[in-house]
């Protein structure tokens, strides 16, 4: 009896043995497939990957050397600084800054630059005024024309437009020009004694856009000019690329709110309290780079009363 109750247990042993075996080597085989399957998909992903990669890169398994790696660096660097270069003398370009070399076949392939515009400021109600210029220096019809042609001197009045824009001062100002054709018209400044500066900055940005000039003139239209002189006296500082010439002076800074001129910057000034030296507002002369300055930065240009009061602009 023992001996067959040891047989069978030996007998179950086994069979256990045998059919965890079995199951273990099922395990191991479906593992086996299973990974197999994930490797044989990982590689279709990756072939179809690196296909897509050298399709949108252009790349046709062609191996490159470090030699041509290292040229194409060296081509790309070139490339950058030639832009830059390009960028840099359009700025200089744009703020007048050019060697003489470059204007030179600036102006063979462009229009005649004049030596000066000369703009005349006056206002309504002053007609026998700007009369009495064109009798004396200014000239009118094809004399206006020939003075332009033959000494590169524009010279036109300069005016705004009524503050009822459209009423009897426009009106005569339009019939006026009509006649002569000498004047620059803003039609976006309004005349007032109180926006003289804002009006020369408005003339230096209209100039400069419409003629293309040495230098550009402010005279009031009370002032008789020896055009000759003017003109030998500018062609004198061609060579001078940013200039500004005139009868300096400088002026006292009002700190007192109850003072006409009150300043109200005149902590600006220091403890001398005294404006910047400028032109007095007669006549003075700033050159082609200058005009330009004005004109790209007009909405950064700052007015202060006594200045304004001669005309002058002033930046921060």
């Amino acid at each position: 009896m023992h001996g067959r109750a040891a047989y069978n247990r030996l007998s179950n042993s086994t069979f256990e043995s045998r059919v965890a075996g079995l199951v273990l080597a099922m395990f191991a085989t479906m593992a086996t497939i299973y990974v197999a399957s994930r490797l044989w998909q990982d590689a279709e992903s990756r072939t179809y990957l690196v296909k897509e990669l050298d399709k949108r890169t252009m790349q046709n398994y062609s191996v490159v050397s470090v030699d041509e790696t290292l040229k194409l660096i060296a081509c790309r660097e070139q490339q950058m600084r030639l832009s830059a270069i390009e960028m840099d003398l359009a700025a200089a370009r744009q703020e007048g800054f050019v060697s003489g070399y470059l204007s030179q076949n600036d102006t063979q392939h462009s229009k005649k630059r004049h030596l000066a515009v000369i703009g005349i400021i006056t206002t309504f109600g002053r007609k026998k005024n700007r009369d009495a210029i064109r009798e004396a220096w200014m000239s009118t019809g094809a004399a206006l024309r020939e003075l332009q042609d033959n000494k590169g001197i524009v010279v036109r009045f300069v005016i705004g437009r009524s503050a009822n824009h459209g009423d009897s001062f426009d009106t005569e100002i339009d019939s006026e020009n009509s006649q002569t054709n000498d004047f620059i018209i803003l039609d976006d400044h309004v005349e007032a004694p109180e926006e003289l500066a804002k009006k020369m900055k408005s003339f230096f940005v209209h100039a400069v856009e419409k003629w293309d000039a040495e230098f550009y003139t402010k005279v009031n239209d009370d002032v008789y000019v020896n055009i000759d002189a003017l003109g030998a006296a500018l062609s004198s500082h061609l060579d001078k690329p940013r200039v500004y010439i005139g009868c300096m002076k400088s002026g006292k800074v009002f700190s007192e709110p109850t003072h006409r001129w009150y300043e109200p910057d005149w902590w600006k000034f220091g403890d001398g309290k005294w404006y910047f030296r400028y032109a007095s507002g007669d006549l003075y002369t700033i050159s082609r780079a200058l005009a330009q300055y004005i004109s790209i930065n007009r909405c950064l240009l700052v007015f202060f009363p006594f200045v304004c009061l001669c005309c002058s602009i002033y930046t921060t």
